[in-house]
């Protein structure tokens, strides 16, 4: 079960050291290795690595903030089922922390704290990180990383796009009402079928 509710690669993505320097293009401007590859599930890597070996696969990149790893959610949130960890807004970036960060007790109160490490947190989520998210659901396993975890899952996918199709019809609808067709223009007064009845009125001859 655990299996299914966590994917083989991210354990093995938070095990992983970042922002060591290339051994294969330690001379160039960007040789820190902060990307990982979900495709081939190996080390880190830099840009330029990412160029010529994983041209074609799914890679995420790693960023830091604080001497952690973080990652942004745009990113992971496309491979990974991310509710009920903590996110944060850095450099107008939102991003989620890889791993559990030591943090000193304080004496005040907090409303919401990491069910894993006891982390203070700004949200009423259950995980401080990715990580503490792993431990949570091998001990109690009622949440999943799995963005299929759900059984009706494709019926909402079904449910969603005709919902769509109909906010689509509807803002079609709402823009004919806005903005009514143009009408024809009307027709010459030389139309053989709009005829004005009655004596014609003949212009005088020129002299």
């Amino acid at each position: 079960m655990q299996q299914q509710l966590v994917p083989p690669w991210l354990e093995k993505l938070l095990g992983t050291a970042f922002f060591s320097v290339c051994r294969t293009h330690g001379a160039a401007a960007r040789s820190e290795c902060n990307m990982y590859c979900l495709d081939c599930n190996g080390d880190a890597f830099c840009f330029y690595c990412r160029s010529s070996r994983h041209k074609e696969h799914q890679v995420i990149q790693i960023r830091r903030s604080s001497y952690h790893d973080v990652v942004r959610v745009s990113e992971i949130e496309k491979v990974l089922n991310i509710n009920g960890v903590q996110t944060y807004v850095i450099n107008s970036a939102r991003v989620l922390f890889l791993n559990e960060r030591p943090q000193p007790k304080s004496g005040k109160a907090v409303s919401h704290i990491c069910e894993i490490c006891g982390r203070s947190l700004l949200d009423a989520l259950r995980f401080c990180s990715l990580g503490c998210k792993v431990v949570g659901i091998k001990r109690n396993g009622n949440t999943s990383f799995m963005l299929e975890d759900i059984s009706s899952s494709s019926t909402r996918m079904i449910s969603s796009s005709s919902t769509r199709r109909e906010e689509e019809e509807l803002r079609e609808g709402s823009q004919q009402d806005i903005y009514p067709p143009t009408p024809p223009p009307p027709l010459s007064s030389t139309s053989s079928t709009r005829r004005r009845k009655g004596i014609p009125h003949r212009a005088p001859f020129g002299s």
